[in-house]
């Protein structure tokens, strides 16, 4: 069944496919440009002697550029403090992602936002030299304290920046990043120009039970992701909350969470419903089963949920620009469509001397068996309302009014990822 879900979704989608293979990236140093983003600049690498130049180049190929994601460990401050004026004069936002780190010299890159905010890991450190040149490193400290006043940065982060040794880093926490009023959204107030003292170091530096069958056509892709339907968001905003793509899974249920459950003809639909409640729906999961002719086969939720597997299911995650792709998912299943067995009996194997006594649906009992790591299956007594959770597998036997589930490790990876772009 997985195989063929996965034959229609890539004969579907084919053409979205080998429209994202042919995008082009690039490159000018550290400075990456995506021609399917291009309001986007990348900075991934160290800061060097050329990185000024490479820049105004990445510029000039990325003319509607927005904004500037942060990935470096920093490098030459000159050049650092470059990037940074050419940021604040084309009025730039920037971005720490999750995961990614922005250091030193980088520091001055990404305080130059127009509009800015971090996720990941901003570091500051004192200026460091390779030689006892105290009249250079006082005017290279004067140009660091001038840039970073034009760009509104807090006194306090200064004061953080100089006093932290040249062989250290001080990585801003959450709570710094708050107090300091670090993130920034467009046109706010800047701050007050500071004056502080500085040392001067010369040191060297561092679906529960749903369906069968579905289509998506590039028609619903296309539906799926309407601009006009999108509340109007400030570059950082439409970067790191609006959806730009969707990681599609199929035989995998995201169970739980739901907000609404209507019905639709076809997975696009279900995914446009989705996308246009601006943000408060974060998944679904679609039932294609074309038997099922009456009832919700849509669910829309809140959050992901509770990842469950299920043969008949096709669930869709929005990602934002802010969130990588999505790693492989491993859960153990009990499959409500091909391994749940009516009036069957596993005999024996009994984990312990009593029912499951949180277990009052055989639902219930599936959910309990999955979730407890040595069973590897279960048997439910409905006239008793008992859950069996068992260790060992015995012979099935008839049993009037009991069923009986087996569990199974599955991995789950998604399908595809569809840009919306």
């Amino acid at each position: 069944m997985r195989g063929l879900f996965r034959f229609l979704f890539a004969s579907v989608l084919s053409s979205a496919l080998l429209s994202s293979a042919f995008a082009s990236e690039k490159t000018f140093g550290p400075f990456i440009v995506d021609d399917t983003k291009p309001e986007i600049i990348a900075l991934n690498g160290e800061i060097d002697i050329n990185s000024g130049l490479n820049f105004r180049r990445a510029l000039q190929a990325a003319p509607n550029a927005k904004l500037v994601t942060l990935n470096s460990p920093g490098g030459n401050v000159q050049m650092g403090l470059l990037i940074a004026d050419d940021i604040h004069q084309q009025k730039l936002a920037t971005y720490i992602s999750k995961g990614s780190e922005c250091l030193s010299a980088c520091s001055f890159v990404f305080l130059a936002g127009d509009e800015r905010k971090v996720d990941g890991a901003l570091g500051v450190h004192q200026l460091s030299s390779d030689a006892p040149d105290l009249i250079g490193a006082q005017l290279a400290i004067s140009d660091i304290i001038e840039v970073l006043n034009r760009f509104g940065t807090p006194m306090d982060v200064m004061r953080v920046m100089f006093k932290t040794p040249p062989d250290d880093m001080h990585i801003f926490s959450q709570e710094e990043i708050e107090r300091y009023k670090l993130n920034r959204k467009s046109g706010e107030q800047l701050s007050t120009p500071a004056v502080i003292d500085v040392p001067i170091s010369t040191s060297k530096a561092i679906p529960d039970e749903r369906t069968d069958q579905f289509e998506l056509s590039e028609e619903d892709a296309a539906a799926a992701f309407e601009p006009t339907q999108q509340a109007k968001l400030s570059t950082l905003d439409q970067f790191t909350r609006r959806p730009n793509r969707i990681a599609v899974y199929t035989g995998l249920d995201l169970f739980g969470d739901d907000i609404s459950s209507i019905r639709v003809e076809r997975a696009g639909e279900c995914a446009q419903r989705c996308l246009v409640m601006d943000g408060q729906c974060k998944a679904f999961t679609f039932n294609a089963n074309p038997k099922i002719k009456r009832g919700p086969n849509c669910f829309l939720k809140s959050s992901t949920g509770r990842a469950d597997g299920n043969s008949v299911a096709f669930s869709g995650r929005f990602l934002s620009g802010a969130d990588a792709d999505p790693s492989s998912i491993t859960l153990g299943t009990i499959d409500p469509q091909s391994a749940l067995f009516e009036n069957v009996d596993l005999p024996g194997g009994d984990l312990t001397g009593r029912p499951h006594h949180a277990a009052k649906t055989p639902l219930d009992c599936r959910l309990a068996c999955i979730d407890e790591k040595q069973c590897v299956a279960f048997t439910y007594v409905k006239p008793k309302k008992e859950c069996w959770l068992k260790d060992a597998v015995g012979t099935p036997m008839q049993g009037k009014g009991m069923v009986s589930g087996l569990k199974k490790i599955q991995r789950f990876e998604a399908a595809s990822i569809i840009s919306l772009d």
